[in-house]
């Protein structure tokens, strides 16, 4: 701090406020500070001093008091820096970026908060701009501290934009360094690679902290938390769900003091959850909710939170939560289709499809450009309650999967399942002209034109399936099969172009394979043998047979006899025809049975009995309900959304930036 002029008590207070200022102790020098400003409240010095001490001292919101009752004396390029520092350390971004954009001189440390203003606004194009002219124009000892917050840019670009980033060649020196790379592969999917470079970084963490005596085995474990949870992460998308589960509770139990990482780590544990262990979730979704976490994430991150927190409460039949939890992403997100989504399941769990249908088509007439998953859902919902007709009519309204193989192949089932083989065929139809007129000769369009002309002909259209026929035949003259076929399919429509045809077809002479026909017949695996004729020859006489050549004769086993069979007597000759069908059956004998005297008092008897019993008495079987008739107890969930978002991936590391001493008036 420069010494303001003056002299006696003053004097000595400036002089304590400088040594303070370079020891640290900054508790103190405000003190000396204050009584200065009790003598002269308007001093521009001490003022600036005691906003520095204040940030100094985590005291941002009375920094920002000082800043802002005295707006006069301190202008913006005199505590410009101070002021957008504070309310970024305060969480208000948007005004710390407009009082940046207001100070003239744009030094170093101010572009260092600009950048960092700019990433948590995930501005993130903007920001590596910032950071390359700072790593380009400046030499001091934070480089590395700045390519660490690049790497973090890089990272955040690839997991919440999907694009890949530029390779600038960044060190991976540091295990911060190293897990921000982590991030960029898993943001790619590239997974294996990014398990390996966790992996690095948790034992360069190990290797630094290490060094320190005075860190404990508990301060490398909280410090190595961040990896972990990145790494159940990844153990997660590779389906080791077992694996990631026991990691993550590692992490929880740690208790980190980043209510970010443990707002990631319980979501991803619900996740793995799913409708099951509801009791664990509930537990978890409130470290969510914990103060300041909406700080610390991203904006996608929190989505997917609030998304796991509705489906959780639909799961735990919360309805009137759930619906509130959706009403609010609706008002944030009202283009994102999951909310709707999980809306539309939570109808149908209440049995109300009709209502589910109307929401879906309200939403894809308002929104176009996420109407493709919201109709493939409404498709799904009418197959359900059986309506194919109307499923296959949404499903061909979807322009962006209309020609799609496995769009076409779901349409020809569902009208071939409904006995509709024209509209079928016509699928088949639009889809080679328009492979006709975009991809003529690819794989895709003659593997369409077998399929139309297979399914023609297996439906008897011979006369429509020549014409793919042909244009198959035209591809490849050296295709026999579908020469055959194509003849076949004239024979009973033009048979002279069947004849002509029939010209193209190889000589018997160059079909032919060489093949003994006898010896593959008598061979060890032929099934059946021809047996030849005996050669008849005038002289010659039968050869006499030896006793080896003897056949055995096989004895028949003599039939069982009933135990009362009388070889004498005659067999009933009706014997096989049903008692009540032979012509000596009289039917049985009619007569009253003595009535059964019962139990109880002395001269009852059991004929009321027979009345009383219950279990004697018809009752007419449960009614069932028709399929899509919307009542009855135990119909299935009409296609809910994906039962879970993705599993969120932790955020790059970043370093904030450093406050250094600078001489002058105004701060250290």
């Amino acid at each position: 701090l420069a010494m303001a002029s003056g002299s006696g008590p003053v004097s000595a207070l400036w002089t304590e406020i400088n040594r303070c200022g370079q020891n640290g102790d900054f508790t103190r020098a405000l003190k000396a500070v204050n009584k200065i400003l009790y003598e002269n409240k308007d001093d521009v010095t001490a003022l600036c001093c005691k906003i520095v001490c204040l940030i100094q001292n985590g005291g941002f919101k009375e920094a920002l008091n000082v800043i802002n009752t005295h707006t006069k004396s301190l202008t913006s390029d005199m505590i410009g820096f101070e002021k957008a520092y504070c309310e970024y350390r305060l969480n208000r971004v948007e005004h710390a970026l407009k009082t940046i954009q207001g100070i003239p001189e744009q030094t170093d440390k101010l572009k260092e908060l600009y950048a960092q203003v700019l990433y948590r606004l995930e501005r993130y194009d903007e920001c590596l701009a910032v950071y390359k002219d700072l790593i380009r124009n400046s030499q001091d000892d934070y480089e590395e501290e700045r390519k660490t917050n690049l790497s973090a840019v890089l990272a955040a670009q690839s997991t919440w934009e999907n694009t890949s980033p530029e390779d600038l060649g960044l060190p991976e020196s540091s295990y911060e360094l190293c897990y921000n790379a982590a991030c960029c592969l898993i943001g790619q999917g590239q997974l294996s690679q990014a398990m390996q470079k966790l992996q690095k970084a948790e034992e360069l963490c190990r290797k630094s902290l290490a060094e320190d005596s005075d860190v404990t085995d508990e301060d490398v474990e909280a410090e190595l938390a961040i990896i972990h949870s990145q790494m159940a992460y990844v153990m997660q998308l590779q389906g080791r769900t077992e694996d990631a589960l026991q990691l993550y509770n590692q992490v929880i139990k740690l208790k980190p003091s980043d209510v970010g990482l443990l707002a990631v780590t319980a979501n991803n544990i619900i996740t793995i959850n799913k409708d099951q262990n509801v009791f664990d979730s509930k537990k978890k979704v409130k470290l969510t909710s914990a103060e300041g976490v909406e700080h610390k994430l991203a904006k996608k991150q929190l989505q997917a939170i609030e998304i796991n927190k509705a489906l959780l409460a639909m799961y735990t039949n919360q309805a009137d939560q759930c619906k509130k939890l959706l009403a609010s992403q609706q008002a944030q997100s009202p283009g994102h289709p999951r909310p709707v989504l999980i809306q539309v399941a939570q109808l149908c769990r209440e049995k109300q499809h009709n209502k589910a249908i109307e929401l879906l088509q309200r939403f894809s007439d308002q929104h176009p450009e996420s109407a493709s998953g919201i109709k493939l859902t409404m498709a799904q919902l009418y197959l359900t309650q059986g309506h194919v007709t109307k499923a296959c009519d949404i499903l061909k309204s979807i322009e962006e999967f209309k020609y799609k193989p496995g769009m076409i192949s779901a349409l020809v089932t569902m009208y071939t399942n409904e006995e509709d083989i024209d509209s079928a065929i016509d699928v088949f139809t639009q889809a080679i002209q328009h492979y006709q007129s975009e991809q003529p000769g690819s794989a895709i369009h003659l593997s369409l034109v077998r399929e139309a002309a297979n399914y023609k002909l297996k439906y008897g259209r011979k006369k429509e399936a020549t014409s793919d026929l042909e244009q198959l035949w035209k591809q490849n003259t050296n295709d026999v099969h579908t020469l055959a076929q194509l003849i076949s399919a004239y024979s009973l429509v033009d048979q002279d172009k069947a004849k002509a045809l029939s010209k193209h077809l190889p000589s018997p002479d160059t079909m032919s394979f060489n093949v003994d026909v006898d010896e593959l017949e008598n061979s060890h695996g032929a099934t059946y043998v021809r047996k030849k004729a005996a050669k008849v020859v005038g002289e010659s006489q039968p050869k006499e047979q030896g006793p080896q050549d003897v056949k055995k004769k096989k004895k028949k086993k003599k039939g069982k006899l009933p135990k009362n069979y009388d070889p004498k007597s005659t067999p009933d000759p009706e014997r096989w025809l049903p008692i009540r069908e032979r012509s000596y059956y009289r039917g049985k004998k009619k007569g009253k049975k003595k009535e059964q005297v019962g139990r109880g008092t002395q001269g009852a008897t059991s004929g009321g009995s027979a009345e009383l019993d219950a279990s004697k008495s018809a009752s007419s079987p449960p009614t069932s309900p028709q399929p899509g008739s919307g009542t009855g107890t135990a119909t299935s969930n009409a296609v809910p959304p994906r039962q879970q978002k993705p599993a969120v991936a932790g955020a790059a590391r970043k370093k904030a930036p450093q406050k250094k001493k600078k001489g002058g008036k105004g701060g250290w």
